[in-house]
């Protein structure tokens, strides 16, 4: 009996491809129609897809690097296939001749090598703006650079599971290599992505400052994505482990350390819901808001439809990860992302007592002061008062016109030297000389002026 079954599968599967070959009752989507076909025994019938990125490089940066990695390991105990996860991250932290263990990458004290078979698909300049949008959509063919050419070729019914981490500012996500990736261009991206049918459902969770900014009055609430993010619109993400011996960096990000711990203890089966999790990374997350954006129906989904191991139906415990009294005082309350490029710095300085690494220190801090009080000239010339400057849209979009602000930053830079991690908060300023019918012409004479005062100092 179970010998005519196959037969019979193998009849039909013989008269599918004959249909394919010959076109006949499948029109233009034929191939299309072949493809989702060989979807079908996957998990629901579609196919979990993940997209990692780090969008920052040093080794001052280690954590966002190590929280890729981190993610990496829990797609795999997920059950998702190399060839389904796509890894963006310079990829110059593990032999680092800063890091004390060669090779080995942690996310937390004591913690595992979490660099251990991570595929580096796109490394050094290759993780760029331009890349990350061609992965996302699927294009190979606007790929650039010697990656592996992986993407997202994803269809109607797979679920893909999107994380980046790194530095951000309001409206704009930090990159290693050319420029940052703005919110508009994210959000065109997820609503050509599913105007293509290329998913059922996505989920986002972004680790940046004012992460916030990069969905609020920007993504649907209606096109099946789900977003996540370490802090609201106007509020900086934190660091964590940052006191762990050995080490002068970082050794991951409040927000990341809350999902991923939360998934590292979890059995095949679990049946945690986003919503379940959203609770649990709120509360594990002290020093900002966590928020969540897009069509938050799919709360009620199981996180394994994503990353979470599948298996037979269990319970869900309320928490995954408990932590060592250790491990919780090390993790602390976090710092500042903006700042912990300082305490690199100073870490350094602490270990070497050396004359260079103070000259780094003082010199990263001139370089702030000077960046913010540019700002601040140019602010003075063009807005009317400092509540224009630091004006919020409650549920709308940062700026009317994107172009524009991105015409803004390019001016200031051109004039005023890079604004750098740092720099990425002043990027509410500039959106708010455009939404004040400022453009770039008044930027370039303001800026001129500013920083003939007050010349760049590029650092470290």
């Amino acid at each position: 009996m179970a010998a005519m079954g196959t037969v019979v599968c193998l009849l039909g599967l013989l008269m599918l491809m004959q249909e394919v070959k010959g076109g006949q009752g499948l029109g233009n989507d034929g191939g299309d129609l072949w493809q989702e076909f060989l979807r079908l025994p996957t998990e629901n019938g579609g196919t979990k897809w993940a997209l990692l990125i780090a969008g920052s490089s040093g080794y001052d940066n280690y954590r966002h690097q190590a929280d890729v990695c981190h993610a990496y390991q829990i797609m795999k105990k997920g059950g998702l296939k190399d060839q389904n996860i796509v890894v963006m991250m310079y990829d110059d932290i593990a032999y680092n001749p800063k890091n004390p263990r060669k090779g080995v990458i942690i996310n937390k004290p004591n913690g595992g090598n979490v660099y251990a078979g991570v595929p580096k698909d796109y490394k050094g300049k290759d993780v760029n703006k331009n890349n990350f949008l061609a992965v996302l959509l699927g294009k190979k063919s606007a790929l650039t650079g010697a990656g592996s050419g992986k993407v997202i070729s994803s269809g109607p019914n797979d679920h893909v599971f999107v994380y980046y981490s790194d530095h951000g500012g309001p409206g704009v996500l930090s990159m290693p290599s050319g420029e940052g990736l703005y919110a508009n261009e994210l959000v065109q991206a997820l609503k050509k992505k599913r105007a293509g049918g290329a998913f059922l459902n996505l989920v986002v969770y972004l680790e940046a400052c004012e992460s916030g900014s990069i969905f609020e009055g920007l993504l649907p609430s209606n096109i099946g994505v789900y977003a996540m993010t370490a802090s609201n619109k106007t509020e900086s993400s934190w660091a964590t482990y940052c006191n762990t011996p050995g080490y002068t960096t970082c050794l991951g990000d409040l927000f990341s350390v809350a999902w991923m711990e939360d998934a590292d203890p979890r059995r095949p089966g679990d049946r945690q819901t986003l919503a379940q999790l959203y609770t649990i990374v709120k509360k594990r997350t002290t020093s900002s808001q966590v928020k969540l954006y897009g069509d938050l129906r799919l709360a009620s989904q199981p996180v394994s439809l994503y990353y979470l191991p599948p298996g037979p139906g269990i319970t869900s415990t309320a928490s995954g990860a408990i932590l060592t009294d250790d491990e919780e005082g090390r993790r602390g309350g976090g710092v500042d992302q903006r700042d912990a490029g300082l305490v690199y710095l100073w870490r350094e300085y602490y270990e070497e007592k050396s004359v260079e690494a103070w000259e780094r220190l003082l010199r990263e801090m001139e370089r702030r002061s000077r960046l913010d009080t540019s700002v601040d000239l140019i602010v003075g010339d063009l807005l009317s008062s400092k509540a224009q400057l630091l004006q919020v849209r409650a549920g709308q979009p940062l700026v009317d016109d994107w172009d524009c602000l991105k015409s803004m930053v390019r001016t200031f830079e051109a004039h005023c030297g890079p604004l750098g991690q740092y720099g990425m908060k002043h990027t509410r300023a500039f959106a708010n000389m455009c939404n004040a019918a400022l453009d770039h012409h008044h930027m370039a004479k303001a800026a001129s002026k500013a920083c003939t005062m007050h010349p760049p100092l590029i650092t470290y």
